[in-house]
């Protein structure tokens, strides 16, 4: 069976009237303009012709309106035509002109993203030798600063007992201030660290008033509770502390504690801080410290004392020990005596820095125990938290007083 071929919409077929099929528009409106009147003969010739003039002339109203509407649209669709052609040739060359800007701008990105290699390829090349130049530069000078400081130690070992005890006695104290300032970076912890504990302490201050930090160190607590609105100075025993807080617009003092605590006039206080400065002090001292600090606060102001916590037997036994000017760790339980024989309320200890659990006891997985021992396990992890908590716990602690209002 076959099929009938199929239509192509853009032929016109040959029919009367037409001739020779055609596409092309310029001809359509050729024969537009040609055809566009009801032709009659002016001068028919024999009686055929006679005949077909009056026949013409009878239709001529009827086929002259009927050909003119059809005239009417033959050239609107010639027109239209002829427009959608300009249209898309138009269409054609906005196309031709984006291609082309396409092709430019692949040409543009490809060329940036070479150059941004080449570029950063450059600048990381640069970057490494800098920092080998600045590495290198920061190990001489780390050698020449601890030759230099091995140096000034074995001097001062020579000048001891010489006729300049003076100037014996100032360059100790110096080195040993040095000294301390590096340990105090390596194991007490970044500035960070200490401000985000000194923040679990703010609750606990009056909402105004004035605050001393004793031993303020490098300025941490001053930070963080000036940053409250709150009044905020400190005093300490290093000038080079106290240098380094003013060099960061806080308000130091150097001096001695007790001094400054003395100095306070009665109730004038709202807090007193200090943190890890007791361990540093006599037994006798640690009282005398509790008791200037209960008369110079006003009532309901805290005394909060910050300190490494012996019921861990790590920080008893091993961490305490490592800063050779600690005197002797004092039991929490001893502390909140203290406090309490002062006169102070409401006294309440806080446990800081837990252990992380990579330092602690393993602890046994009760997912991956068979059945018939899952009991004996529990027993295990409970002798383990035992232990754990005796061996490692928290490495500091807090004592807060509040003076009655």
């Amino acid at each position: 069976m076959s099929h009938p071929a199929p239509e192509d919409p853009g032929r016109v077929e040959n029919q009367e009237g037409l001739g020779e099929a055609f596409r092309d528009l310029s001809t359509w409106r050729q024969r537009w303009e040609a055809e566009k009147a009801f032709a009659v003969p002016s001068q028919p010739t024999g009686l055929k012709g006679r005949v077909s003039a009056l026949f013409k002339r009878a239709l001529d109203p009827l086929v002259t309106a009927l050909w003119k509407r059809q005239t009417a649209f033959n050239l609107s669709v010639i027109n239209h035509l002829e427009a959608a052609a300009r249209t898309r040739g138009d269409l054609q060359e906005v196309r031709h002109d984006l291609l082309r800007d396409v092709q430019n701008n692949h040409r543009r990105i490809s060329h940036l993203e070479a150059f941004k290699r080449e570029g950063f390829s450059d600048v990381m090349r640069h970057s490494d030798s800098l920092y080998a130049v600045v590495d290198q530069k920061l190990d001489r000078y780390r050698r020449q600063s601890q030759d230099l400081w091995s140096r000034l130690g074995s001097l001062l070992a020579r000048v001891e007992g010489t006729e300049s005890p003076g100037l014996a006695a100032e360059l100790e104290e110096g080195w040993r201030e040095q000294g301390y300032r590096s340990l105090e970076d390596r194991f007490r912890g970044t500035q960070e660290d200490i401000a985000n504990r000194v923040a679990t302490y703010l609750p606990f201050l009056p909402p105004a008033g004035e605050v001393l930090d004793l031993g303020c160190g490098r300025g941490e607590a001053l930070e963080v509770v000036g940053a409250r609105g709150l009044e905020v100075r400190g005093v300490d025993l290093s000038a080079e502390m106290v240098d380094e807080c003013r060099g960061r617009g806080l308000t130091a003092s150097c001096g001695d504690l007790f001094e400054a605590l003395a100095d306070c006039r009665q109730g004038s206080l709202a807090g007193v801080l200090s943190l890890h400065v007791i361990e540093h002090l006599d037994g006798a001292d640690v009282d005398k410290l509790i008791r200037l600090a209960w008369r110079a606060l006003d009532a309901g102001g805290a005394l909060i004392l910050e300190t490494p916590n012996p019921l861990s037997l790590v920080v008893a036994a091993r961490n305490f020990w490592r800063d050779p000017t600690h005197r002797r760790p004092i039991h929490p339980d001893t502390l909140a005596f203290l406090f309490g024989e002062a006169g102070f309320e409401s006294v309440e200890r806080l446990d800081m820095r837990p252990f992380g659990e990579e330092e602690q006891l393993p602890e046994v997985n009760l997912s991956e125990v068979p059945a018939d021992l899952k009991i004996l396990a529990e027993g295990v992890n409970e002798i383990r938290d035992h232990l754990d908590a005796l061996l490692y716990g928290y490495q500091d602690y807090a004592i807060v007083g509040m003076k009655p209002a």
